[in-house]
């Protein structure tokens, strides 16, 4: 982000930033990162779970999140799902935070893991990033908590990503699938 200007206004929402492939669920299927994806086994498991969410889902209603099926390149051993959502958009508006959350439980999505939600102050990106575990996270991504229009995201919504995240060479879709564990598996 040029400036943080667009994040100057109410509450702030810091999420987790997942290592996985941003996807999104809508009323006529689900897609990773856009809507010509071809096909990986590792996406399997989302297409199956979308279709149980789509008749749910209104024209104009999507939801975004992270398909953690595969190991990238940090690996987990207790999701509480393979898909952990992180925007809930209407038409072309995302949704506010306290919105998509009520929205998620409906429709049974885990959200990503809340690190921080308050107002601006001085250092608080650099402590977050501080108090990262770099061997289990890749980041993080914040948000203003209200609702923002889509063509806003650039400026309401911002992503740190560990220096040196990718650790191989070989992208994650042309190596061995191995699959991520969930909580209890």
């Amino acid at each position: 982000m040029a400036t943080l200007d667009g994040l100057m206004v109410g509450d702030l929402l810091i999420t987790e930033k997942m290592d996985g492939e941003n996807t999104t669920i809508h009323r006529r299927g689900s897609h990773a990162r856009s809507p010509d994806s071809r096909y990986h086994p590792s996406r399997d498991w989302i297409k199956a779970f979308a279709a149980g969410i789509q008749p749910q889902l209104a024209d104009g209603e999507r939801v975004v999140g992270e398909n953690l099926y595969a190991r990238h390149s940090v690996g987990y051993n207790d999701l509480r799902s393979y898909f952990l959502g992180f925007a809930w958009i209407i038409d072309d508006e995302v949704q506010s935070w306290d919105l998509t959350q009520t929205r998620f439980e409906e429709l049974g999505i885990v959200p990503v893991p809340t690190l921080y939600r308050g107002p601006y102050k001085a250092g608080l990106f650099e402590e977050t990033a501080a108090s990262l575990d770099r061997a289990r996270q890749e980041g993080f991504v914040v948000r203003i908590a209200d609702a923002f229009p889509e063509a806003e995201m650039s400026v309401r919504m911002g992503k740190y990503v560990r220096s040196g995240h990718v650790q191989s060479e070989t992208h994650w879709m042309q190596s061995e699938l191995i699959p991520n564990r969930l909580a209890n598996s």
